[in-house]
């Protein structure tokens, strides 16, 4: 979810395989036979779960002359990491698209499990108005590896009557100590994604970047890339992170929460504000309309007063297996999965936003979301700060949620201490 952050379907997933390279090859060749003896190519997109819009967009995008279905990976994005990578590392043949995490795309690029980009394909893109957030998380060394399909980000989201109790003006950009504040005053929670998994990195890469630093910088050098964690951006996000959890703002789940469960704590009598993705928006229509009525919405919380904030960003990236036995049909699919109209749709089922300008031109979003939301969704979208492009984030995510974790523990030591244990982890003097 990218981070992505996406809502579950109701579906069980595919079985998560975790039997030796051996095991794996035999699965994928039963997964192989399942295409049928139609004598139609049977193109295969494992999918993250969503709420029915990439089955939607497969449906639209079979041909003639093949079929796009769908399998779904687990909901877990480290989950979903470990499944394709499994898979793709046994060469199986019966992965032809696949839905991408931005972090582990460079790490799949680098391995040389996926086709690259053809240029036509980037030019389509491009003119399609693809955000630059979007290509950028799309590209490994030089090269579009992935095609971008729907780009998410993190607004603030805020209950209107509890801003008016607190005396709030939220019209005027609003800093991270200025919510706690208000939050803490007035009986009120704020809805985080602090639980030990990658939503939780998401938050304090935005923290860090919203004070002018970097978790490392230098990708390009691979084991060797600079640690910047520990710099006076990283000392600013531990600040914020101790400053929540050491007050009464903080939800009593907070070593736990995610996505789900910060959506909880907004949606309750204490609800006050929440970071969180696009699709929260419709998330209380039918649960909770009072709620629904009482949203809010402004740009992400500014790390540092007077300094414009990064917001999370997030999404999917298509990726073609470069083991396909279709790779030319499923270049040819991708394509259209993430023409305009496709984002449009997935978009409209899913909450999930488009990768490009043309797709929020989609009608449906138009009547569905307010045009200053839509609006807002998109300049957050251009300012974001996607996690940084390396095919070591695995270790850096993973070292980082070691450190930091739980919220509680955050003190003016930790953002140094994750220095020296990623640079560790790394250069393998240390494990996760």
């Amino acid at each position: 979810m990218g981070f992505s952050s996406t809502r579950s379907r109701g579906r069980p997933g595919v079985r998560r395989i975790v039997g030796p390279i051996a095991s794996l090859v035999l699965a994928s060749s039963l997964l192989a036979a399942c295409g049928g003896d139609s004598g139609k190519p049977e193109l295969v997109w494992y999918i993250n779960p969503d709420s029915g819009g990439q089955d939607a967009v497969a449906e639209k995008c079979s041909t003639d002359d093949y079929t796009i279905t769908t399998q779904v990976l687990p909901q877990d994005a480290g989950q979903q990491r470990i499944q394709l990578a499994r898979r793709l590392a046994a060469k199986d043949p019966s992965i032809d698209l696949m839905s991408i995490d931005p972090p582990f795309t460079a790490e799949f690029a680098d391995a040389g499990f996926l086709a690259e980009v053809p240029q036509d394909a980037k030019s389509q893109l491009e003119e399609q108005g693809t955000f630059k957030g979007a290509m950028d998380a799309a590209t490994w060394n030089d090269k579009l590896v992935v095609f971008p399909f729907w780009s998410n980000t993190q607004v603030l989201w805020y209950r209107k009557s509890f801003v008016e109790k607190a005396g709030l003006d939220m019209s005027q950009p609003v800093t991270w100590d200025q919510i706690i504040d208000a939050a803490n005053d007035n009986d009120g929670k704020i809805g985080v994604q602090a639980n030990k998994y990658e939503g939780y990195v998401v938050w304090i890469n935005a923290l860090v970047e919203g004070a002018g630093g970097r978790i490392l910088e230098n990708p390009e050098e691979g084991v060797d890339a600079k640690i910047t964690i520990g710099d006076d951006a990283g000392q600013k996000a531990a600040e914020i992170i101790e400053k929540l959890a050491t007050s009464g703002a903080a939800p009593a789940d907070l070593s736990v929460s995610n996505e789900g469960t910060a959506g909880s704590t907004f949606g309750s009598d204490q609800g006050s504000f929440l970071v969180n993705w696009t699709y929260i928006f419709k998330n209380y229509d039918e649960t909770a309309p009072d709620v629904a009525k009482d949203i809010g919405y402004t740009r992400y919380p500014q790390t540092v007063e007077g300094e414009e904030s990064r917001p999370p960003y997030g999404g999917i990236g298509i990726g073609v297996s470069a083991y396909s036995d279709a790779k030319e049909q499923s270049l040819e699919a991708a394509q259209c999965l993430v023409s305009p109209e496709s984002q449009g749709i997935n978009a409209d089922l899913t909450g999930n936003m488009p990768a490009s300008t043309q797709g929020y031109e989609y009608e449906a979003l138009q009547e569905t979301f307010p045009a200053d939301l839509l609006e807002l969704f998109q300049t957050s979208v251009d300012a974001a700060a996607p996690r940084t492009v390396t095919p070591y984030w695995s270790d850096v995510s993973g070292s980082i949620q070691n450190i930091w974790h739980p919220p509680r523990s955050v003190d003016d030591e930790t953002a140094q201490r994750s220095t020296t244990f990623i640079e560790d982890v790394l250069k393998g003097g240390d494990l996760l």
